[in-house]
């Protein structure tokens, strides 16, 4: 099972791919630029056929994939009668709708799938179903141990069951648990009106228009632990795999796609000084930081652990493993994103830097000037490319010779 979840995140990667590539390729093929070639890989050409003028193919190095477009520095030779075909001819906008379309298509698939994984997967959450009531409350040195002379709980005073389904609280239908146990721990010495269902109406065909089967009232105690005082009632609940409906989907993917592009960034805020720690852990011993740098085979590696892990449940496999996928894509589109050479932030920043001058020759009255040649910044371009390929190889012995483990 390891062995199919690192396939599956190879067939996964090399998607993800292919999806930034087309960004670009359908983008410049709507503005009119010329696409000469479409390849996943680098190095020698295994297969390809070609489709109107464009080739597409694959090479035989998987590391990557690329889409050329025609015209993307001044120097470049164009057809003849194709010479306005050239990206570097194209307005401001379009180009930065051409660059920016990868790492948005990135952004398109992690949030897809990140819907896919609440509406159609499902998560592990604690639902409103009791699994246990807690004969007591117990004192605030315990979380289970009843003293001789505790007061029994609200749960056990009001007569709640293990297998009852709180519906409603206060005749509001209880969606979300977590919001349900919101409410509980605010609500210290206020009577709340509980909703269950315990199957009984049902069974009867007394249960109109969703109704609950049983109303108890009990009234949250005052529990203090660790200087923190909340509403306790007494109950354990279980633990189940929830679909969320498609707006909820939506939404909850919403919330979790800010959570993953918040510490994408963090996370490249902090890339410099994570390096001296990844050294130690590659060559000096340390033990690997699960939340440090890792690479590719890293995650692959990570990725084959949750697919093949037996303590995990199917679902729960599956949930892991796409939200490696759409943290993954996440994260490559903001990198992406990164003003510097040869990012396609990087081309970005040149081509507003283009309209920024274009912008003062227009306030002074003159034509507008040359684009910039990007191939002038070829020695920031190597600079920066020597330093990502040290990084990636640092990366790639620390996830050999001491890799992430997660214990799943």
């Amino acid at each position: 099972m390891q062995a199919l979840g690192i396939l599956a995140f190879i067939v996964a990667l090399l998607l993800s791919i292919m999806v930034h590539e087309f960004g670009h390729f359908i983008t410049a093929k709507r503005f009119g630029m010329k696409v000469s070639e479409f390849f996943l890989g680098f190095g020698q050409k295994i297969w390809s056929y070609r489709r109107g003028e464009t080739e597409f193919g694959i090479k035989a190095i998987p590391a990557g994939g690329y889409c050329r477009i025609e015209g993307m520095s001044p120097k470049d030779v164009m057809a003849e009668g194709e010479e306005g075909r050239a990206f570097y001819k194209a307005n401001g906008a379009r180009k930065l709708v051409v660059l920016g379309a990868g790492s948005f298509l990135h952004f398109v698939l992690g949030f897809v799938l990140m819907v896919t994984l609440f509406m159609g997967v499902g998560t592990t959450q604690v639902t409103s179903t009791i699994e246990q009531i807690s004969p007591c409350i117990p004192p605030a040195t315990s979380t289970q141990t009843c003293a001789a002379n505790a007061s029994p709980s609200p749960a056990k005073v009001a007569g709640l069951q293990a297998g009852d389904k709180i519906v409603s609280i206060n005749s509001i239908r209880v969606k979300e648990w977590s919001k349900a146990v919101e409410q509980i721990r605010a609500s210290a010495g206020k009577p709340l009106q509980i909703g269950i269902d315990r199957g009984t109406a049902k069974i009867q065909g007394s249960n109109p228009n969703g109704a609950p089967d049983l109303v108890l009232t009990l009234t949250p105690q005052k529990r203090v632990v660790n200087g923190k005082s909340y509403g306790y009632i007494g109950i354990i609940n279980t633990f189940a795999t929830v679909r969320s409906d498609p707006v909820t989907s939506v939404t909850k993917a919403a919330s979790m796609f800010r959570k993953f592009a918040g510490s994408s960034v963090t996370s490249l805020i902090a890339l410099p000084t994570k390096i001296p720690g990844l050294w130690n852990q590659t060559v000096g011993g340390a033990m690997r930081d699960p939340s440090g740098l890792v690479g590719v085979v890293g995650v692959a590696r990570v990725s084959g652990q949750a697919v093949g892990s037996a303590k995990l449940t199917s679902a729960e496999r599956l949930a892991t493993f796409i939200l490696i996928i759409a943290s993954l894509n996440i994260f490559v589109g903001i990198f992406n994103l990164l003003p510097i050479l040869p990012m396609d932030g990087g081309h970005m920043a040149v081509a507003i830097a283009d309209e920024i001058r274009a912008a003062f020759a227009r306030l002074r009255g003159r034509p507008r000037p040359a684009p910039i040649d990007v191939a002038v910044l070829t020695p920031l371009t190597m600079v920066v490319f020597i330093l990502l390929a040290g990084l990636s190889i640092l990366l790639l012995v620390a996830d050999i010779v001491n890799p992430v483990n997660l214990n799943l």
